[in-house]
């Protein structure tokens, strides 16, 4: 029997989030490559080769080359047991990658060098502040053209109020770009443009000193600036503090290529290190202790659909303490009653294995008959635990849809129902009218054209949609409130939820100012927790 506290010793658990286009899938592809769980990295956009990455699992996703939802991945790396999330980088599926790092334990953020920060890195950054997550960085692409390496940390400490520590430096960059140098080390991984990142690399021990082999290796030029640089770094820098790094307050930087492999491998050897195993939760005001031996988790996403083959929907957990049994009775809080969870799966991306047991730090899928929502608690009978619920955003985009066939209604209300409950979407309906258009709510655009595509490849169901002018909505306080008698402008519609509550739609603040004078004592809430 595996020991309890060192099995959850070697988890690691994390999030990589980025900017769309960062390198965010490619770097994760890499790391799966080291840890053995694939035998050559794809090509996300299918350039390079006609595979596609791992954790882009949706047909939507291969087409358009950009990760659409989050995705699960375990494997074993020199005796870690690592779990990784790829998230979303486009803003439109940004509440997707919010839920995700509600689950991890740190992040590694990827930025490509020639950008910087872009508007969707610092809204995550925000989020991981928030949580006081450590935050790892990878400066990606510098087999490119890109910007000075003392801009890019520089703008990283202004921008997000936290000291930058190099582990590694470039050594030069796009056409002069001849590899990285590791600080704590004294290696250089060289650069090999006929590499093309498909397996490891073997760094080359090279002492700063030692003039003469640096200059064989990347000239004299590149090398006379090498020293500078460490000299002032190790001069002028932040001083290295593994404390400071566990509290969000100091982000280790890497740079690298990840499509071409460098500097990925003492990227993931020195993470291991600096990251903690799994952290504690809080349940209320209790501390729930990751080593405690009673089981607990959370579920923090739903999808529907993985497996073509199977139709079925699995809920995503990550579990906070103790040990996960398979067959094994626990208490589903939300729904008051015990459940055997026959069939728990670990995943990589859409590819399962049934498991037996599994640990805190780890995620697994378990078989959602549609009892499960987002941010449910799962605990042994003994130990009755809750955790604080995951926020829904507030959508910002609204459309009416309708299917085309009228024949057609039960895939149609099985199919919205269910990507409703994956938390992608949000659907309301105007009571007592009768009417059959669905309203959908959404934070970003792009995830009306999943919700078309996948209500016709996935339930078989075309749909007409039409745009609404709406732009926010509001969530009513109190059961109380009776809203056909409320005093709205024309331009307000009142709405439920699939879950029953009363909602207010607003085409601009204004009416939202407007509700809250002329109806006295009415509260209005911008997010709901589910």
């Amino acid at each position: 029997m595996p020991d309890l506290k060192q099995e959850i010793q070697r988890r690691r658990t994390f999030a990589i989030i980025s900017h769309p286009d960062a390198g965010k899938t490619t770097l994760t592809e890499k790391l799966l490559l080291y840890g053995g769980a694939i035998q050559q990295a794809g090509s996300v956009k299918g350039k390079a080769t006609a595979r596609h990455a791992v954790s882009d699992w949706m047909e939507l996703e291969k087409q358009r080359g950009i990760s659409i939802t989050s995705s699960v991945m375990q494997f074993e790396y020199e005796g870690y047991c690592i779990n990784i999330l790829d998230t979303p980088g486009h803003q439109d599926f940004s509440e997707d990658t919010y839920r995700t790092l509600m689950a991890a334990d740190s992040a590694v953020m990827v930025i490509d060098a020639a950008k910087g920060i872009e508007p969707q890195t610092r809204k995550l950054f925000k989020i991981c502040a928030m949580r006081n997550i450590p935050i790892f960085t990878f400066i990606n692409k510098l087999d490119r053209e890109a910007r000075s390496p003392y801009d890019l940390m520089e703008e990283l400490e202004t921008e997000f109020g936290i000291g930058t520590y190099p582990m590694n430096w470039p050594i030069g960059c796009g056409s002069d770009f001849n590899g990285v140098y590791d600080r704590e080390q004294g290696r250089i991984l060289a650069f090999n443009e006929f590499h093309r990142g498909q397996s490891k690399i073997q760094a080359i021990q090279c002492s700063l000193d030692d003039t003469e082999t640096l200059d064989e290796l990347i000239g004299e030029k590149l090398r006379g600036i090498l020293t500078d640089d460490i000299e002032l770094l190790d001069g002028a820098g932040y001083e290295f503090d593994i404390e400071q790094v566990r509290q969000g307050k100091l982000s280790p930087v890497f740079f690298g290529s990840a499509l071409n492999n460098f500097g990925v491998e003492p990227f993931l050897e020195h993470f291991l290190k600096m990251t903690m195993p799994p952290l504690p939760r809080l349940s209320g005001e209790d501390v729930v202790d990751p080593f405690d031996p009673h089981f607990s988790a959370f579920v923090f996403k739903i999808q529907a659909n993985m497996n073509k083959a199977h139709r079925d929907r699995i809920a995503f957990m990550r579990i906070c303490s103790g040990k996960f049994e398979r067959d094994k009775e626990y208490f589903h809080v939300q729904g008051g009653k015990a459940l055997r969870l026959a069939q728990p799966q670990q995943l990589m991306a859409d590819d399962r294995a049934i498991i037996d047991e599994a640990y805190a730090g780890d995620i697994i899928g378990v078989f959602d008959p549609g009892i499960f929502s987002i941010g449910d608690t799962l605990c042994d009978k003994a130990q009755r635990v809750i955790f604080e619920g995951i926020p829904t955003f507030a959508p910002e985009h609204f459309s009416a849809i309708e299917r085309t066939d009228t024949m057609k209604r039960k895939q149609f209300e099985k199919g919205i129902e269910q990507i409703a409950q994956e938390g992608a979407i949000q659907i309301f309906h105007e009571p007592f009218t009768g009417v059959e258009e669905v309203i959908v709510g959404v934070v970003g655009v792009l995830q009306l054209e999943v919700l078309e595509y996948r209500l016709k490849n996935e339930y078989g169901v075309d749909i007409r949609r039409r745009d609404l002018s709406y732009e926010h909505v509001r969530w009513i306080v109190g059961d109380d409130v009776k809203p056909s008698d409320l005093n709205l402008t024309s331009d307000t519609k009142w709405v439920q939820d699939f879950k029953g509550r009363n909602l207010l739609l607003f085409t601009n603040p204004w009416n939202i100012t407007w509700a809250l004078e002329k109806n006295p004592g009415l509260e209005l809430m911008e997010f709901s927790r589910n």
